[in-house]
């Protein structure tokens, strides 16, 4: 008989891996995209720097991270260690032209870039994308890429829900390349980015870098709009707007030229906004009141960790939770590939987007004090560096996510994890992107100013008190946990709010939920609501699918009805 220990956790397989190839070669950055693209997802050499020097771990499979089953390595990285990416790839003379672009997803946490042996950079923060320009290194034909990964898990820098010690609320950590690499090839004179507001009927796209003169070819319902102008901003009106809505999400596509650049993107018209109705200030989506119903979204999946095997995997979440009644996600201190919220904008889904947290977490003070009631004058020590690092986070996020439609909603902290200076840091996020909603202290520490009341109730029955000039959220509850037994990962325990035994009871008690409790708070005023979760996550089995996505729990015609009747008494208040 083998003395082996059987293991507690599950291998879980999902329906994205099952399908085919672990495909993430899809245009990354679908809102600025060009003709010039090489992927260079696929097999790449990892080697491992530790104690004993260099050593070879064999192949990895990018972009999946090194922990991740799918990644072809399954192995933690060591705060003492690090990890080499090693990848030769080939370019051909039309491709070198002007200049050449490396674009990376994101890496966790600290990267170094060096093509051919030379040093091409350095990111700090395991979260946002970045990008180099290398063709200063690069010759025709073949070429090198390293790169070197260093993750201890620094709490100064953004780490999310990561935790070497793994369980309950907190998950296995991740490191390395986890999103995807391409490169591009670019003119001498280019667009770096595009900044684009909307209107009810209008547009105003800015550009940085690229030639003076500009031109556009806007594809509308009636046909093509042209427009040129010199300079780096223009607004342009559109005589029938075709507004953007979760119903029916329509997105304008358009051609923009500057010069020899050529990009192909798209923008929605829609506004998110507060507005008093009937002595209630309530969130407008184009400037009327609307009920966002959500799900907590973790962004965690049992193939790739950090990623699903294929973008598809986010195309599931979205038309799942879509079919269940939800027309909003709160992305939970995860920033995710823009290919996510790409796939929101297409099929019309709001994201209520939280920023990555930093700093150390303490049970008493975040969790247990809160939860008994003192939930005011808690605060963090917060250094120089977590600052630095913090703040530019928040506005590096606010720029890569700021032509998404989907995006109305930032939350800056979440139960004073990390939380520091928080009706600062509100004040100088709000004048930076105005065109949001900005929920300061999610849960509980709310200080003076923040847009929204923003409430989080488990362990006892929704009682909400409304604030007139505030709209009420309640962006936290739920967290009922059904254990589909093999469809599970953790095989010996368990984490929810509160536990039921079948998928019937489930379905019983989230039908009791909704009307007893959530329904009955729209007289408060509530005008957003987060049920704990989309999925389950490791030992959290508190999702209404699973954490392989093989089984939805609750009928969708259960849901859908729970939210039907949540939309009339919505309506019913409010007209």
């Amino acid at each position: 008989m083998s003395s082996k220990k059987k293991s507690a956790f599950k291998e879980l397989k999902t329906p994205f891996e099952s399908s085919g190839a672990l495909d993430w070669t899809e245009y990354p950055r679908p809102q600025m995209k060009r003709q010039s693209y090489m992927s260079l997802c696929g097999e790449w050499e990892l080697c491992l720097v530790g104690k004993e020097g260099v050593s070879r771990l064999g192949s990895i499979v990018v972009p999946f991270p090194p922990e991740s089953r799918i990644s072809g390595i399954k192995r933690p990285l060591a705060p003492n260690e690090k990890y080499l990416y090693k990848k030769s790839f080939v370019l051909n003379e039309s491709f070198n032209v002007g200049r050449i672009l490396l674009h990376f997803g994101a890496v966790d946490q600290i990267a170094r870039v060096w093509i051919n042996g030379k040093a091409a950079g350095k990111h700090t923060g395991g979260y946002l994308p970045f990008s180099l320009e290398i063709g200063r290194y690069v010759t025709a034909g073949e070429n090198q890429i390293v790169v070197e990964v260093t993750d201890t898990l620094d709490h100064d820098l953004a780490y999310g829900k990561q935790r070497y010690k793994r369980g309950g609320m907190w998950y296995t950590p991740i490191s390395g390349i986890w999103q995807a690499v391409w490169l591009e090839s670019v003119p001498e004179s280019y667009i770096h980015s595009l900044a684009m507001t909307p209107t009810l009927n209008s547009i105003t796209i800015e550009t940085k870098g690229g030639s003076n003169d500009k031109s556009i070819i806007i594809h509308t319902d009636e046909g093509e709009l042209r427009c040129s102008w010199r300079g780096d901003s223009v607004t342009i009106t559109l005589s029938t707007p075709h507004l953007w809505t979760p119903d029916d999400p329509y997105l304008y596509t358009f051609i923009l030229t500057a010069g020899e650049d050529v990009i192909d993107s798209y923008f929605a018209l829609r506004t998110i906004s507060i507005l008093p109705v009937k002595s209630q200030a309530y969130i407008c989506l184009n400037n009327e009141p609307y009920f966002f119903n959500g799900l907590l979204d973790q962004g965690y999946f049992s193939d790739g960790i950090y990623l699903p095997a294929t973008p598809e995997g986010y195309i599931w979440d979205i038309r799942t939770a879509k079919r269940l009644g939800f027309n909003m996600l709160r992305k939970h201190i995860k920033i995710e590939p823009e290919l996510f919220y790409y796939y929101c904008d297409k099929y019309g889904m709001i994201v209520f987007q939280d920023m990555v947290n930093s700093g150390n977490y303490n049970f008493l003070i975040d969790t247990a004090l809160p939860t008994m009631g003192i939930r005011q004058g808690i605060k963090h020590m917060v250094s120089k560096r977590r600052r630095e690092h913090f703040e530019r986070d928040c506005r590096e996020t606010v720029e890569f996510l700021y032509n998404h439609p989907c995006v109305c909603y930032y939350t800056i902290f979440n139960e004073g994890w990390g939380q520091y200076d928080a009706d600062r840091i509100y004040r100088e996020l709000k004048a930076y992107d105005p065109t949001r909603i900005w929920d300061a202290a999610s849960g509980w520490f709310a200080e003076r100013d923040s847009d929204v009341k923003s409430e989080h109730i488990y362990f006892r029955k929704i009682a909400l008190k409304s604030d007139p000039e505030r709209p009420l959220v309640l962006s936290e509850y739920g967290g009922y946990s059904y254990k589909v037994a093999d469809h599970s990962y953790n095989l010996e325990k368990n984490y929810g709010y509160k536990s039921f035994r079948s998928a019937e009871t489930l379905a019983d008690g989230l039908s009791a939920l909704f009307r007893e409790e959530l329904i009955p708070a729209i007289k408060q005023g509530l005008c957003a609501a987060v049920l704990t979760q989309l999925s389950d996550v490791e030992d959290e089995t508190n999702g209404l699918v699973t954490y392989d996505r093989m089984v939805v729990k609750v009928p969708e015609k259960t849901m859908m009805k729970l939210g039907r009747e949540l939309q009339e008494a919505f309506n019913n208040k409010v007209e």
